[in-house]
Parts: structure tokens; sequence; C-alpha cells
């Protein structure tokens, strides 16, 4: 364990629910970044597979284990992570999801430097269940460099999905995420999303060009059987972007999302359909080898 008094510059976080299949994987792509001021916080919310043994199996000082006596639904999960943070930079990744080595190194800085940056998110691997990049530098189309909040909300509402990402490849502020209250429960699909556009309320958006993450397309995730209900929660968010003055979305925006929604649709269900081909492929040699 870390000295109670260690106060690292970032807290990442990595909130588990029984995430045995790659939680090894991911745990050493944060390990190995290049970038060594962070602490590392598990949190078990009551697992029920070997989650718990492989996150004790790591001898590493920065690394901290909390666990939840009964299992949370995954905003309130997540929220709960971040509570046992004690960092000013904050980002928090999936028990499946990993980091490349300089992730830390290369988010952390522009934090530190411009107090006026807000969300700092980079590109983005989709990669299947056996690590392989499907499509590569996903994401942030239009937002490379730095946007404000207004710039951003438009471009969220124009791609009718989610043109940032998910939570791995993106860094904010403690103070910040805590001040809006953290992710909301009522949008539990989109609360990625939804988070950081509110976090623009304190500051500007930086897009980085690298792919900094790698977010895992598996065919019995969450996100594969629950499509529907994910495209309907963000056309639910991009029609509340549009009506809300703060963010001075204009009507074309509004009118190009409506249109272009469904193709984000295709296009996400076109990964996972591309990771189910693999592991089929992959399923079909192990029975020739064996």
């Amino acid at each position: 364990m870390l000295p109670g008094s260690f106060q690292p510059t970032v807290s990442v976080c990595i909130p588990v629910y029984n995430g045995e299949a790659y939680l090894a994987e991911t745990i050493r792509s944060v390990l190995d970044q290049t970038y060594g001021d962070f602490e590392l916080v598990l949190l078990d919310n009551n697992c029920s597979d070997r989650s718990p043994e492989i996150m004790r199996s790591f001898a590493d000082p920065r690394i901290r284990i909390e666990r939840n006596t009964e299992t949370l639904p995954q905003p309130r999960n997540w929220r709960v992570c971040v509570d046992h943070t004690r960092a000013p930079l904050i980002k928090v990744l999936c028990a499946d999801d990993v980091l490349h080595p300089r992730c830390l190194e290369l988010q952390t800085q522009p934090l530190l430097d411009d107090p006026g940056l807000a969300v700092v998110a980079s590109r983005r691997h989709m990669i299947d269940e056996q690590s392989r990049v499907i499509v590569p530098r996903r994401g942030l189309s239009g937002l490379i460099g730095v946007h404000s909040a207004a710039e951003v909300a438009r471009k969220v509402v124009r791609n009718g999905a989610n043109p940032i990402g998910e939570v791995g490849n993106v860094m904010f502020r403690r103070a910040d995420f805590m001040a809006i209250g953290g992710w909301r429960e009522d949008r539990p699909l989109v609360m990625d999303i939804d988070c950081f556009v509110r976090l623009l309320k304190f500051g500007e958006f930086l897009g980085q060009p690298e792919a900094l993450a790698a977010f895992r397309i598996g065919g019995s995730s969450i996100t594969a059987e629950r499509m529907d209900e994910i495209y309907a929660a963000q056309r639910a968010l991009t029609e509340e972007l549009g009506e809300s003055p703060e963010y001075d979305v204009r009507g074309l925006d509004v009118t190009i999302g409506r249109a272009l929604a469904p193709f984000g649709r295709m296009r996400r269900s076109l990964l996972f359909t591309m990771s189910g081909l693999a592991a089929k492929r992959d399923a079909r040699r192990e029975s020739v080898t064996t």
C-alpha cells in the first residue's frame, strides 16, 4: 500500500464487475505507463469470478483495492470508484480496455500546463477479443486541437452518436467531475458522452491525434446486446443538447444529426460484426488444431 500521505497527480480508476477475462491485461497496461506519478484504484463491485484474485496478484505499491459490499449499478459504481481517488486528475478505464504506454504522459501535461482545459481526449483503437486492432485511430473527427464547449456540443449533435469516445481515452479534473455530480444514473447507456459535455462548463476541450487507448469490441458485451437502447439514448441526448441555450447548438446541427444518426448506428453494428467474425475464425482454427 502507498502511504496515506501520498498525493499522486493522476488517479486511474478501474471499476470491475466479473472482468476476469481481460483484467490482467488492463492492469498491466496501466502499470507499464511511462508516466509514473499515479495511483491505480481497483474497485471490486462484489465480483463472483476470479477478478479479486487477479487484482491481488499484482504487487505494486501504486495499486489500491477497494470493494463494494453489494453490486452497484454501473453509473453509481463508477462514481464510487472516483470517490476513492486522491489525485486532481482522473482517468477511468473499463476492465477490458487498455492504455498506450504514453497515455498518461501525453494527457497529464496539457491539463497541468493549461488550467483552462477541462477535458483531454485522444483517438483510440478498436480491438477484438484477441486484442487485435479492428479499426485503428478511431474518433475525434473534426475535434483535433482545442475547442470550446459550444463547438464540441455542435459536433456531438451533428454526429448523432459519440464522436469523443469512451472513458479510457479521456482525462478530466476531479473537482469538475464532483461539481457536476458525476455520471447521471438516468442515462446509463450514454453516461460517458453526457458527462464529457457537462464537464466542458468548466473549460475547453483538447483533442489529441494519437491513439492512446484501445476499446474492446466483444459480441457478448453490454454494448452489443443493447444497441437499440443505446441508439435511443443517444438520440435523446442530442435532442436535449439541441434545445439547450447553454451550448448554442443551431437548428442546422440538429437536422444534420437526425439525418446522420442511423449511419452512426450502422458503423457501431459493423464493428461488432467484425469482432464476431474474427472470434468465429479463431474458433474454427482452434478446432482444426485440436
